[in-house]
């Protein structure tokens, strides 16, 4: 079984997964991911903690600081989704955020 095919589920649903408590992935979230990282150099992965306002997220950061967030279904997700695709993955709670994403933002302000 594929690893997209574990995330969708046993059963063979298309859409979402059963996580035990914790909100689905819908595939348009693990298909933007996946091409994010398949698309550009040197991608990172943040995985974010749930907050009181959020669930935990999967944050990528390319070699040139653009970068893209999506909600996961769990912490352990986003770290078995970037060590399947071969990237580094972080705990954002315990590494900081790259420089380069701040000054794509930077750059991006000034468009």
């Amino acid at each position: 079984m594929g690893f997209l095919s574990r995330i969708r589920g046993r059963s063979g649903r298309q859409g979402t997964r059963s996580t035990g408590g914790t909100a689905p992935i819908s595939d348009g979230a693990t298909r933007h991911l996946t091409e994010f990282a398949t698309t550009r150099r040197g991608v990172e992965a943040w995985v974010e903690p749930a907050t009181a306002v959020t669930g935990p997220t999967l944050l990528l950061v390319a070699h040139d600081g653009e970068w893209t967030r999506r909600s996961i279904p769990s912490a352990s997700w986003g770290h078995s989704f970037a060590e399947h695709l071969g990237m580094p993955g972080y705990d954002a709670g315990v590494v900081g955020y790259p420089q380069r994403m701040r000054d794509w933002n930077s750059r991006q302000k000034g468009r």
